[in-house]
């Protein structure tokens, strides 16, 4: 008879399914990424695609959105940090799009054309200091960037563009900077995660998402508009 486990320590034979993910969500921070329109307009959208190394931030965008056509054409963007009692507001943006003629795919699960998605969430626009993109006021964390390179992977109808920015200015909310230095209090600072395209904050189910009824296809990361 096998001896019984030691409390805290993990098992070694643990079982094992082979299953085919069709989200490969394990939990990463949610971002409201604003760029700016043709007409000089804001748009913004959550995504969840998103991870930093130094000073440099990796984002994954879906090909067709208008956020990919603004980082494209004016090679800024400003990423807004969003804390888990923020919830709200992100999900008013699922299935929203900020294209005025969704694509028959984005159409058929529901997707509409919002003009001023700040309105739409009861969020504030905030001018920049180095983009002409928008800061969002509510969120603690907005990074000001510029884009570095770009690349595009999939297939035609499925493709995600990957966009590498730098970023050129931090700004972070008084209250969640450690007095005296420059760096955020990590125990202050909770920040809404998506994990398997349910939101979550404080380590638990924050609300369920509306973009997690529709979108039930093959994706990477939290489709942006």
């Amino acid at each position: 008879m096998p001896p019984d486990p030691v409390p805290g320590q993990r098992q070694a034979g643990r079982m094992h399914r082979t299953i085919d993910l069709k989200v490969m969500y394990f939990g990463t921070p949610v971002v409201l990424i604003s760029t700016r329109n043709p007409d000089g307009s804001a748009n913004l959208a959550p995504i969840s695609s998103a991870w930093w190394l130094n000073d440099h931030c990796v984002l994954g965008v879906g090909d067709s959105a208008q956020t990919s056509a603004n980082l494209h054409r004016e090679r800024e963007c400003v990423l807004n940090l969003v804390p888990s009692d923020m919830v709200d507001a992100v999900d008013q943006l699922a299935l929203t799009t900020g294209k005025p003629e969704p694509s028959p795919r984005k159409a058929a699960m529901g997707y509409e054309f919002v003009r001023d998605k700040f309105a739409l969430a009861g969020l504030t626009e905030q001018v920049s200091d180095m983009v002409e993109a928008p800061r969002v006021a509510e969120c603690p964390v907005q990074l000001e960037c510029a884009l570095v390179h770009e690349t595009r992977l999939g297939s035609p109808g499925s493709a995600a563009a990957v966009f590498q920015v730098r970023v050129l200015r931090s700004h972070v909310a008084e209250e969640l900077v450690i007095p005296g230095t420059q760096h955020v209090d990590p125990v202050g600072w909770d920040p809404l995660i998506m994990k398997f395209c349910e939101f979550f904050g404080g380590g638990s189910l924050a609300r369920p998402s509306r973009l997690a009824e529709a979108w039930q296809m093959p994706h990477s990361g939290l489709p942006t508009r």
